[in-house]
């Protein structure tokens, strides 16, 4: 979570929201990293996560993501959620929990959703306290720039 928290401070630096995702193997290697980049490539898709995807199935040379875990700074959206499932990871892994758009467990729940071929583990809340403070820093700044 911590590579995860470094990849959600660098996309400041763009003006992104400061969501960050790495995937790692089942040794812990870091595979893919990302960022939000929605601002900076002006791409919809840019979410950390669909990074971080295409990054470790580009260093694997495959699409299929199983034995590995996505880890990221925020509760996955339907989009992101859908894309790990896709993916085949073995586990998401997240820091705070999104009540407005979180589509593992708080809006939706697609990832256990049991018409889908794949559900993968889910680990909630891991340092959650320092994901949700640097996006309340953000967005407290956003409001009052």
């Amino acid at each position: 979570m911590r590579a995860a928290l470094a990849e959600a401070e660098a996309a400041l630096g763009t003006g992104d929201v400061p969501i960050g995702a790495v995937v790692v193997d089942a040794d812990g290697i870091v595979l893919g990293a990302g960022r939000n980049v929605r601002e900076r490539d002006a791409d919809p898709t840019g979410h950390a996560e669909v990074v971080a995807l295409r990054a470790a199935a580009a260093a694997r040379g495959e699409w299929r993501l199983s034995g590995c875990t996505l880890v990221v700074t925020l509760e996955p959206c339907t989009m992101c959620a859908g894309a790990a499932v896709l993916s085949r990871v073995d586990r998401v892994v997240f820091g705070a929990y999104d009540d407005k758009a979180g589509a593992v467990g708080s809006l939706w729940d697609v990832v256990r959703d049991r018409r889908l071929n794949h559900r993968p583990e889910v680990v909630a809340g891991v340092l959650a306290a320092d994901a949700a403070a640097l996006l309340d820093g953000f967005f407290t700044q956003q409001r009052s720039g």
